[in-house]
């Protein structure tokens, strides 16, 4: 076999195996899937674990950055209500420095409330989630946490936390009304997400999304690619696990709780092997962003937090 010979034989050779590679994915039931099985995740740290509304030293946002790269993240999400400032130059600025420290902005945590018959109010809430999402875009963070809002009818967080995160409605009013609202604001909210590339996470963060039927009727509704589920591990009280299993395949970011030195309103004692296992059967493949919410201080209790995680996720 001459030189010319002996190079065609081997290139077609391997072009016959590749095929045979290709074939084998593609009639692999799931193969987009089954490429992410076993896959390490990305953990990124929510700044709120940093600042908690209560540590003032730890709140400016570049702060949080030297410290989730220091301590080994992958990403930092931002609090949107931690931002000093929303300008656009301050936006630049951050992220610069988050691409300096090799870190991915991945997640960008805001608040809405629609469980209002004020539609004065509302609108005013549609405004500004509107306005969090053009921050998102101008941060290049793909992802952003959107919820439902709450009654008002608790005195405070502390009452709402007393209560398990169940509040009766407004005098006069039902859930059915509190569904209308909050789906026809996000039915408004969808194409301006989809103009910026951001998906908006409806998270079971209390109100309409203290179960994961309040949660899944609000997105099965909308049905639109651009408004999908957070999904936060210490939001359900009881029975986590069914619940979490119910969501995990709309997922696109988990926010992942952790309680060291005692939970400031409640600690849960969480399986986290079974959390991943629940997060890959369902095919998920995105960040997981860790939510301490523990009394130690978050400058020690933030590294056991992702010594534990990379432990289950990595």
């Amino acid at each position: 076999m001459n030189r010319r010979e002996l190079l065609v034989t081997t290139a077609a050779t391997a072009m016959l195996g590749n095929f045979g590679r290709a074939a084998t994915l593609e009639n692999t039931s799931d193969a987009g899937k089954s490429s992410r099985v076993g896959r390490r995740k990305r953990i990124g740290v929510s700044s709120y674990s940093f600042w908690a509304f209560r540590r003032e030293e730890l709140r400016p946002i570049g702060t949080n950055l030297e410290h989730a790269a220091r301590m080994g993240f992958d990403g930092l999400e931002i609090l949107q209500r931690q931002l000093v400032s929303t300008g656009r130059a301050e936006l630049q600025k951050l992220k610069r420095h988050a691409f300096t420290l090799g870190l991915d902005l991945m997640g960008f945590s805001t608040h809405q409330g629609f469980l209002s018959p004020d539609k004065a109010r509302r609108q005013s809430n549609i405004d500004h989630t509107l306005d969090c999402l053009e921050q998102a875009y101008q941060l290049g963070i793909p992802t952003m946490r959107v919820n439902s809002g709450t009654w008002g009818t608790s005195k405070n967080f502390d009452d709402l936390m007393a209560k398990r995160g169940i509040e009766k409605p407004l005098p006069g009013y039902t859930e059915e009304d509190a569904f209308g609202w909050v789906i026809d604001a996000y039915a408004r909210l969808v194409p301006e997400a989809a103009k910026r590339g951001v998906v908006m996470g409806l998270e079971n963060h209390w109100g309409l999304g203290v179960t994961p039927e309040g949660v899944m009727r609000v997105v099965d509704t909308i049905k639109s690619p651009w408004l999908q589920v957070t999904l936060d591990t210490g939001n359900f009280l009881e029975d986590p696990y069914d619940r979490l299993t119910q969501l995990a395949s709309r997922t696109v970011l988990l926010q992942a709780k952790t309680y060291f030195g005692g939970g400031r309103w409640y600690t849960l004692d969480l399986d986290y092997g079974r959390i991943a296992r629940i997060m890959e059967d369902a095919g998920f493949a995105g960040y997981v962003s860790l939510e301490f919410e523990g009394n130690e201080d978050p400058l020690t209790g933030i590294p056991r937090s992702l010594d534990l995680l990379r432990r289950h996720f990595g």
